[in-house]
């Protein structure tokens, strides 16, 4: 039976009665990383059906087997096994689902039915992975009071567009500039930048719009409550009246410190200077002087003649 089917396999090869469009299918799916992908196949014409094979085009051109089943069963090539799953196993129709996707299921699949008498039927869907990060916005004053820069980063693949918005109808961005960096994962990392004009110090929302080709959406939104200018030397004035501030502080905190420790060391010198006078004049005090001496002896000399 198996070398029966697989006469029908090169028959189709050398004498190809089978054509696409009797095979219905997505020519491309698209699958969020670390999602399900689902890849289906209708044969749109009856046909006696006996065996629905997947296979997976390899880079070298060459097929390899993802799985197999017939009216007697299914079964999945151990390379795939835990990464594929039968989902519809009609003789008609198939389905199979690739779980938790990653770059290395990229590619194209083939599935082919092995009709009798006319050979095989094949549809040829391709599985892009799509990545998509939340995107980041970033709103900083220009030199202008009326105007903002408004920059916006994201990190996709493949190459997402980004757009970015604006609510009130005054207010318009220009001077875009756009730079896509290509990461070591095969990843793109753009950054957008505009400038925002006709503020007029007045608040706003403005938003970043981001998307892959086919894939999902994400947005971000920001409100400008008040756009601080710049100076001339490219840093916010409040920025660089905080930082003289902060350095003010920073002296007063100085000089208090030093003037602690002046404090300490004069009081710990006086301190010492009368510990050391306290004990020279206890010191003082207790050598007798000639007097007290003299006294003492009269009296041990009367002692002595009354014991007599």
């Amino acid at each position: 039976m198996q070398f029966f089917i697989y006469r029908l396999l090169f028959v189709s090869v050398v004498f190809p009665k089978g054509v696409r469009s009797q095979v219905q299918t997505h020519q491309t799916v698209m699958a969020a990383l670390g999602e399900e992908a689902h890849l289906n196949c209708l044969l749109t014409e009856p046909k006696e059906v006996l065996q629905v094979m997947w296979h997976k085009i390899l880079p070298d051109f060459e097929d390899k087997n993802v799985g197999t089943y017939n009216k007697f069963g299914q079964r999945v090539d151990p390379d795939f096994r835990d990464k594929v799953k039968f989902k519809v196993t009609e003789l008609q129709n198939s389905s199979i689902v690739i779980s938790s996707v990653t770059e290395h299921d990229e590619g194209c699949y083939l599935c082919l039915f092995i009709t009798y008498p006319e050979g095989a039927f094949k549809g040829r869907t391709c599985l892009q992975v799509c990545e998509l990060h939340e995107p980041i916005l970033h709103v900083r004053g220009s030199n202008s009071s009326e105007e903002s820069l408004v920059s916006c980063s994201v990190t996709a693949r493949p190459a997402p567009t980004v757009t970015l918005t604006v609510t009130q109808q005054h207010l318009y961005f220009s001077h875009y500039s756009t730079v896509t960096v290509t990461n070591a994962n095969n990843t793109l990392t753009v950054t957008k930048t505009a400038v925002l004009s006709g503020l007029h110090g007045d608040g706003t929302q403005v938003g970043c719009a981001v998307r892959v080709p086919s894939g999902p959406q994400k947005e971000v939104f920001m409100n400008i409550t008040e756009v601080k200018p710049k100076s001339a030397d490219g840093f916010d004035k409040e920025s660089e009246n905080s930082n003289k501030r902060g350095r003010w502080i920073l002296l007063v905190v100085v000089a208090l410190g030093w003037s602690i420790i002046v404090v300490s060391l004069v009081t710990t010198t006086q301190s010492t200077t009368e510990d050391t006078n306290n004990k020279d004049t206890t010191y003082i005090n207790r050598t007798p002087s000639k007097e007290d001496t003299n006294s003492s002896k009269v009296q041990e000399e009367l002692q002595y003649l009354h014991l007599q």
